[in-house]
């Protein structure tokens, strides 16, 4: 098998499903994400798709803090919610 027959490493896939979950989310929501609110989605995206439990952990716990609406919106989103429950595992 050559490299390029080789199917992606795992943690190529898990990015590559925050990446999708994240820009979904994004689309759904358009302009109700100011800048404020995008900058948060986006240190969590990064915390997830590093798979760093403790950042993911504290990202979510300020969007709860301060963004209640994006948080409500963060936890029903299937996908995400899903990258929530791996976290959980991970150490959450």
């Amino acid at each position: 098998m050559t490299d390029e027959e080789k199917p992606p490493a795992p943690d190529d896939t898990h990015a590559e499903r925050v990446g999708a979950a994240f820009d979904d989310l994004s689309s759904r929501l358009g302009e109700r994400l100011g800048a404020e609110e995008r900058g948060a989605v986006d240190g969590l995206r990064e915390a997830a798709a590093r798979k760093d439990a403790e950042a993911a952990r504290a990202r979510l716990t300020d969007v709860k803090e301060r963004h209640g609406w994006l948080y409500r919106e963060l936890t029903a989103h299937p996908q995400i919610a899903a990258l929530i429950d791996e976290l959980a595992l991970w150490g959450f």
